[in-house]
């Protein structure tokens, strides 16, 4: 089991930047999958970003392709999303999510994933 915690939220100009970080507690973060999602108000949650238990492979929604990058330190237990040329569109909860399974694909449900933490607001002004 990992426990995730979500830091970096807040609000920011269209334009600009922020990065957001999840750390996951436990030994055994580097054998999880790691994705991020986000919901926007009155919407359902989507997918946003993965990678695998490296961090060699990687997946985005073509709506942040270009503009975001996931990342991820093991040595930390941390997981990352830097995110650039913010809209106001990307305002939303961001959260990180753990995927124990080893697929060979990166999955992009959020049924695929077991551990969630508990979101950080991210708000895009224009």
């Amino acid at each position: 089991q990992v426990q995730l915690v979500e830091s970096g939220g807040g609000l920011v100009q269209a334009g600009g930047s922020l990065r957001l970080s999840c750390a996951g507690s436990g030994r055994t973060f580097s054998s999880y999958a790691m994705g991020w999602f986000r919901q926007a108000l009155g919407k359902e949650r989507e997918f946003v970003a993965a990678t695998s238990r490296s961090g060699v492979r990687t997946s985005y929604a073509d709506s942040v392709k270009g503009r975001f990058t996931i990342s991820r330190d093991n040595a930390k237990n941390t997981v990352y999303l830097q995110m650039n040329s913010l809209k106001s569109e990307d305002t939303a909860v961001y959260y990180c999510a753990a995927d124990r399974a080893d697929r060979t694909v990166l999955s992009r449900d959020e049924r695929g994933y077991d551990y969630w933490g508990q979101g950080t607001q991210v708000t895009v002004s224009s």
